[in-house]
Formats: structure tokens, C-alpha cells, sequence
């Protein structure tokens, strides 16, 4: 079987770790006030990699809480992934000097197609993409607008372009507690050859055991997070069943 990676996630807004309902600004809960320490007990817990979004970078669309990501970084010896407000070259290139694995550029590969053409040349594999869809099309700016690029077309045509890996969310899924789509990611990954981390809607056990079952198919991974923070999903437990932790 291909492998399958879990990852946990922490969504940083003013500091703290926190998680927005579908992306609402206006409806967040506070999990810690201390993301360092979160990333080193999913690290403690088995986590193979950890996966971070700047939620503050994403409205603002640069980092803002790079220097926190940076300690995070430093602070684990499993690798990180970065995404929200990643914009300019600039901004990308400080990112994975401070010791980040992999950023994810999301709005950008919309708005700014030759731009992600760029960084996918420079950086190959530590540049994934983040492929946010309504009903199909992609949505862009911390999700507050959906775009009319289809996210399968989105895919195939960044894949031509060096992209290995793609994080897919279904918007509608998100911190729903519902379960994926996990027939949508099946099938961007087919369409795309490449890697495609799911994301969103993993709220039990049974949705990880049914997205691990397409890892052949190059379903990679899934990020989890509410469920982690609410204890419906254990990650040492989820490691232990499904692998996707530390080797």
C-alpha cells in the first residue's frame, strides 16, 4: 500500500491556536494559547509531519505570525507545512529559510498563474498547492470568493508544471464534523497523477480508514484538526491503525 500521512493541523490566528467553522472569521474557537506547545505533543503523539495555517497571513495575504512559525519549525524534528497569505517570492523564500519543509500557495494559483509557474520550478516539491472548492470551483482569498476555474482543471494543469502535491478542501466539509468527499479527492488525484492531501470533514476514525484505502490512487494523506482537539480522533491510535506516523 502507498503511504498514508496524517496530519495534524494548527490554525494560528493572533497567536493562538484556533479553529474557524467553514472559514468564519466570526465563529472561532481557541484550542491553546500556546501553538508551540501543541506542535510538539502531536509530534510526541507520533506525527510524521505537521501542517500550519496562518489564518491571520491568509486575510492579510502575507505571513504575520512567520516568527511563530519559524520556533515551530525549529522546535520539532518532523517536518512542517505552511500556508496562508503566501503571495510574493519573497515571502515564500523567508518562509522555508526559517526552517518551514513546504509551503502551500492556494489564492495565488489562481490570481497569478505564472507566478505559481515560477516557484514550482524554483522549489519543485516543497511548494504544494492548496485547491479550495465550492461545488467544484475553486474558491480564493481565505474563501471569501469562488473563482470559475474548475479545481480539476486547476490540478492538471499546475501537475504539467512540476506540482507533486495538492491539498484539496471541500469548503462545505470544513470543521463540519460531516466526513470528506472523499469521492472528489479520489478523483483529482486520478485526473492529476499526482499526490492530493485531503482536508476537511475528518471528524472520525472511518473517514481515515476510507480515504487510506484510495492511497494507491495517490490519495496521500489527510489533515486533521478539530476532530484532534475534540478527542474523536486520537492521532496515536489513528498512527497506529492506518500508519502515516513516524518512521
Amino acid at each position: 500500500m502507498s503511504s498514508f500521512i496524517i496530519y495534524p493541523a494548527i490554525d494560528i490566528r493572533d497567536g493562538k491556536a484556533v479553529r474557524l467553522m467553514q472559514g468564519d472569521y466570526n465563529r472561532e474557537t481557541v484550542y491553546n494559547t500556546n501553538p508551540l506547545e501543541v506542535a510538539q505533543e502531536w509530534e510526541a503523539q507520533g506525527a510524521a509531519w505537521i501542517h500550519l495555517v496562518d489564518l491571520d497571513g491568509a486575510k492579510a495575504g502575507y505571513p504575520v505570525n512567520d516568527k511563530l512559525i519559524g520556533q515551530i519549525a525549529q522546535s520539532v524534528k518532523v517536518p512542517v507545512q505552511i500556508g496562508g497569505g503566501l503571495r510574493t517570492e519573497q515571502d515564500v523564500d523567508h518562509l522555508l529559510a526559517l526552517g518551514v519543509s513546504r509551503v502551500i500557495l492556494g489564492t495565488a494559483a489562481i490570481e497569478d498563474r505564472g507566478f505559481v509557474y515560477k516557484l514550482l520550478a524554483k522549489h519543485g516539491e516543497k511548494v504544494a498547492i492548496g485547491i479550495d472548492a465550492r461545488d467544484g470551483y475553486v474558491a480564493t482569498r481565505g474563501w471569501l470568493e469562488t473563482s470559475q476555474v474548475k479545481a480539476e482543471d486547476l490540478a492538471v494543469d499546475l501537475a504539467e508544471h512540476g506540482a507533486k502535491t495538492f491539498i484539496f478542501t471541500d469548503i462545505s466539509r470544513d470543521g463540519m464534523m460531516g466526513g470528506p468527499n472523499t469521492q472528489a479527492i479520489a478523483q483529482l488525484a486520478q485526473v492529476s497523477g499526482q499526490t492530493v492531501i485531503a482536508s476537511g470533514g475528518v471528524s472520525r476514525m472511518e473517514d481515515l480508514l476510507r480515504l487510506s484505502e484510495h492511497a494507491a490512487q495517490g490519495v496521500g494523506g489527510a489533515i486533521v484538526g478539530k476532530a484532534l482537539y475534540t478527542g474523536s480522533i486520537k492521532l496515536e491510535e489513528a498512527v497506529r491503525q492506518i500508519g502515516g506516523g513516524q518512521a
